[in-house]
């Protein structure tokens, strides 16, 4: 028994017939079944959608099937293959920066796939968070704080913003949960090992942060290996709705990374929006 698609997409004028996968196993008898689900709309689409794109057999085989049940049938069904990471880039190639309500949406759109894995490539990616009256303890210590109940998704680099550009940039050594519970301090590693000097340097930077009065009971550390100096430069006016998250490779034009001084002085030469 053939399933039915996934979900549909449809107004009078057009209907969006979608198929999705985690490990690139579209099966054509399932894929050919969905195609009864149109009817008498203008524009057609049969897309399908998966964590990499579609295995070029597969999306050749079902183009030439499709050709001839658009020719029998005389429709005018077409496919797209695409998949989580690229929708989550062309949404953001023309969402406003100013427009908050859909930015937040986005955000949390991105934190889903990255979270559940269908967009699998953090060693790739850099956060971007806000460093203004912390940024100088940052870059002494070499880490950065935020609150344990903010969520995030897998990342390799930090950088830290600060005056319209990224002004350091680090790679994730470890992250490290800190919680006072019953009088005391518990430390919790999420990612990577706490060491003796871990623990001191969150230590100091819980001292430097009653400065600013902020509550350090329930905070998420990330350690890097060294803030190296940069000079990422944000093009347009305003400053970024909390974290931003950047494709390295995509920034950088390449497949590989390069060390991380290369890659803070690589990042001299770029700008971004």
């Amino acid at each position: 028994m053939i399933s039915g698609p996934d979900a549909v997409i449809s107004q009078p004028s057009f209907k969006i017939v979608v198929e999705t996968k985690l490990n690139g196993n579209f099966d054509i008898p399932q894929l050919i079944g969905h195609l009864d689900a149109f009817e008498n709309e203008k524009y057609k689409v049969l897309l399908t959608l998966d964590p990499k794109p579609m295995k070029e057999q597969i999306r050749n085989k079902l183009q030439n099937v499709l050709y001839k049940y658009n020719e029998d049938n005389n429709t005018n069904i077409s496919h797209f293959n695409t998949t989580f990471e690229e929708i989550l880039k062309n949404i953001e190639a023309i969402i406003d920066e100013r427009d908050y309500d859909m930015q937040d949406v986005l955000q949390d759109y991105s934190e889903y796939c990255y979270s559940e894995g269908l967009i699998p490539d953090s060693w790739k990616r850099m956060r971007v968070q806000l460093a203004g009256t912390t940024l100088d303890i940052n870059k002494k210590l070499n880490l950065y704080y935020d609150s344990i109940d903010r969520n995030f998704s897998e990342h390799d680099y930090l950088g830290l913003y600060n005056q319209k550009s990224v002004r350091a940039v680090g790679k994730i050594t470890a992250i490290i949960l800190n919680k006072f519970e019953n009088g005391e301090w518990i430390y919790v590693p999420e990612k990577g090992t706490l060491t003796d000097d871990i623990k001191n340097k969150i230590v100091e930077a819980r001292e430097d942060a009653k400065k600013y009065g902020y509550d350090m009971t329930n905070s998420r550390y990330f350690v890097v290996d060294e803030f190296y100096e940069t000079d990422f430069k944000k093009e347009t006016p305003y400053a970024p709705m909390g974290s931003r998250m950047f494709d390295l490779t995509e920034v950088l034009g390449t497949d590989k990374l390069p060390s991380t001084k290369d890659l803070a002085d690589q990042l001299r030469k770029k700008t971004w929006r």
